[in-house]
């Protein structure tokens, strides 16, 4: 995927600044394709440039106005063709799971703290995952559905892969305690 297609599609969701665009990559989509404020910017610049993205100014008061982003017909086609091409399963890099298996030739035990710091970061991620799901869609503020309610893709699909990050990061969690269990069998008494 293009960062190109990551912005075209938060942008559909909802216009923004490059600022504000920034913002939620750091808060949602972040999480599943990552971008400096550099990287945004600069390949919003290029969507205007090449008429995916249009940009109107946008009057402020006591702050210097705004640049508001929305895509254009053409970045529309060309998210609509993204979408219909197939993409290649991804392939896991893991760099942690690569230094479990360098362990046995050191000393296993020594990655425990380590291996415990990640464990710590898919906990907190997990809970900032579920604070979300309650917040946005299961909680009694979240604007509940019933099996009258007509379908809404939005929020289904915004759901649906948040839901695949709390799979993840379960899975994450689960994995590293089987590690952990692991290396203490490795401890001074070995």
């Amino acid at each position: 995927m293009a960062l190109e297609h990551a912005i075209l599609v938060s942008l559909l969701e909802k216009p923004g600044s490059g600022y504000e665009l920034a913002r939620r990559f750091e808060r949602s989509i972040g999480y599943f394709w990552t971008a400096t404020h550099q990287q945004i910017y600069r390949v919003l610049k290029r969507m205007e440039n090449d008429g995916w993205v249009e940009a109107r100014e946008v009057p402020q008061q006591r702050r210097p106005d705004k640049r508001e982003y929305s895509v254009a017909d053409l970045g529309r086609a060309a998210l609509s063709s993204w979408l219909h091409d197939p993409i290649e399963p991804e392939s896991v890099r893991h760099d942690l799971a690569v230094k479990i298996r360098g362990a046995a030739f050191d000393d296993p035990a020594a990655l425990i703290r380590e291996v415990e710091r990640h464990r710590q970061t898919h906990r907190d991620r997990l809970a900032h995952y579920l604070a979300g799901e309650e917040r946005d869609f299961t909680g009694p503020d979240a604007g509940a559905t019933t099996p009258d309610t007509p379908l809404d893709a939005e929020r289904e699909l915004q759901h649906v892969v948040l839901r695949g990050g709390i799979a993840y990061e379960r899975m994450m969690i689960g994995w590293l305690d089987d590690v952990l269990a692991t290396l203490a069998r490795f401890g001074p008494d070995h």
